[in-house]
């Protein structure tokens, strides 16, 4: 199954590793480090101009993509768990 992450970015459901809310995770400086290393290494995807509220880190193949985007953590979370009811 895909899941839309905001704008015109979908994923497939198999590929994503993490969500994680943009807001908590800032304020560790070694997830700004990290994000900050993802950027530089253009592994970073956004998926709308509007502020990223979460983060999504992604693996599909041996290549990873790391997408920002404006939807709530809870909100790309639920969009899974509908994802896999629906398989189940």
């Amino acid at each position: 199954m895909y899941i839309c992450l905001g704008g015109e970015t979908v994923v497939s459901s198999d590929d994503i590793i993490a969500v994680l809310d943009m807001e908590r995770v800032t304020a560790n400086k070694d997830t700004v480090r990290f994000l900050n290393v993802a950027e530089e290494e253009g592994f970073i995807r956004p998926t709308t101009d509007d502020i990223p509220k979460s983060f999504v880190v992604a693996e599909r193949g041996k290549r990873s993509s790391i997408y920002l985007s404006p939807l709530r953590p809870v909100t790309i979370c639920e969009r899974l768990s509908q994802g896999k009811a629906r398989k189940g």
